[in-house]
């Protein structure tokens, strides 16, 4: 069975590391999208408007991962890699860690800049908190006033998530289900009589 589950950061957080007059800050961001991506990074470099260089990598997308990073003007290989790195080293997703360089007048060359880059990002890391998040998929399921005792008897046995319901005549119920119980959960609903069962693909 797949796993249904990933890790990520549970909230933004910043971390630092010094070398030789170098100030590298970095900080975290909890995303989703690209979208998102690009206005995280969009705020950290207003915010760091006098830095140098705005380095960064992100990882997101559990199911079809995608991931990106970017040196900015460093040494190839010597910034937004050790980033990377340390996002996959803490198997981490849907989180974006952006490095922020002020030059302190020495050079510290490629060995010097990847410890630091790599530094940096793990105090930040260190400063949030890591979190089990699910995969889930969303169900929508259609049925009459007299089902509700039957529908509401597995939604309860399965521990399922209401994300939106309408309770007249007719009724309307949206649930999120874990990834890897969608396919019992969906047979399960589908066996009550006259109950419409119907996966949600774009909530």
């Amino acid at each position: 069975m797949e796993q249904d589950f990933y890790k990520t950061l549970s909230r933004v957080s910043e971390g630092l590391y010094k070398e030789k007059g170098s100030k590298f800050i970095a900080k975290i961001y909890p995303i989703e999208t690209e979208e998102e991506f690009k206005s995280a990074l969009a705020s950290v470099k207003k915010e760091f408007h006098d830095a140098r260089h705005h380095c960064f990598a992100y990882r997101i997308n559990p199911e079809k991962e995608q991931f990106r990073s970017s040196d900015d003007g460093e040494p190839s290989g010597s910034a937004g890699k050790p980033i990377l790195n340390q996002i996959l080293s803490f198997e981490l997703f849907n989180v974006l860690v952006v490095v922020v360089r002020y030059f302190g007048g020495t050079k510290l060359g490629v060995s010097g800049l990847i410890n630091a880059y790599k530094t940096a990002t793990r105090d930040a890391i260190s400063q949030s908190k890591i979190v089990t998040k699910y995969i889930y998929r969303n169900l929508s399921l259609h049925f009459e006033y007299p089902l509700m005792n039957d529908v509401m008897r597995i939604v309860k046995e399965e521990h399922l998530e209401v994300m939106e319901q309408l309770f007249e005549l007719s009724c309307i119920l949206k649930i999120k289900v874990k990834k890897n119980d969608f396919e019992k959960v969906a047979f399960r609903l589908s066996k009550i009589r006259a109950v419409k069962v119907k996966e949600l693909k774009d909530s």
